[in-house]
């Protein structure tokens, strides 16, 4: 099965299983009102679909999604302030260069934050509950990843690598962090 129709079966999945909730509450109540299970607030159920797809120009950085695939992860630096980027752009938001050169990043780092996510958004859905967190890299920026680690074991200030990763059921390469052993 293609990442076409396993996106297309959890979606339907989650409209039916929504709809009919959606129905129940308006047949009960006259009103798309229930409360969240996890934090028991209250919730207004829109029944309209909103559908978004990005198409994100990558010409530029094209090489950062090439690496990525082979393993590494890349930023970019200003040859005339020396800022670096991640995710790595072409133009230098600081002294308005453009054409930055491509460095490869440690990956290395120390967890600055993080946050469990156990609301998700539609998209996401499909996903057990999962942890978020911002790292600073060595190189002294900071990263935004998902934290492949068990929620106890997770914590500020422990040492973390980048680790790429083919992400399932979409099947592309993107970065996460793990704790550093």
């Amino acid at each position: 099965m293609g990442v076409t129709e396993i996106r297309e079966k959890q979606f339907n999945e989650i409209d039916k299983k929504a709809l009919e909730q959606i129905d129940l509450l308006i047949k009960n109540s006259g009103m798309p009102i229930m409360r969240d299970l996890k934090t028991n607030n209250l919730l207004w159920v829109d029944v309209r679909e909103l559908t978004q797809r990005f198409m994100i120009p990558i010409g530029r950085i094209y090489k950062f999604f090439d690496q990525l695939s082979k393993g590494k992860i890349i930023g970019t630096k200003c040859p005339k302030c020396g800022s670096i980027y991640f995710p790595p752009q072409d133009d230098c938001t600081k002294c308005k260069v453009s054409g930055l050169d491509v460095i490869e990043l440690s990956g290395e780092g120390e967890l600055l934050t993080y946050t469990i996510i156990t609301v998700k958004p539609v998209s996401f859905m499909h996903y057990q509950d999962y942890i978020v967190g911002i790292a600073r890299l060595k190189e002294g920026i900071n990263i935004l990843a998902w934290v492949n680690e068990k929620p106890d074991d997770v914590k500020v200030g422990m040492k973390v690598k980048v680790n790429i990763v083919k992400r399932e059921p979409e099947g592309y390469f993107t970065y996460e962090l793990r704790k550093v052993q």
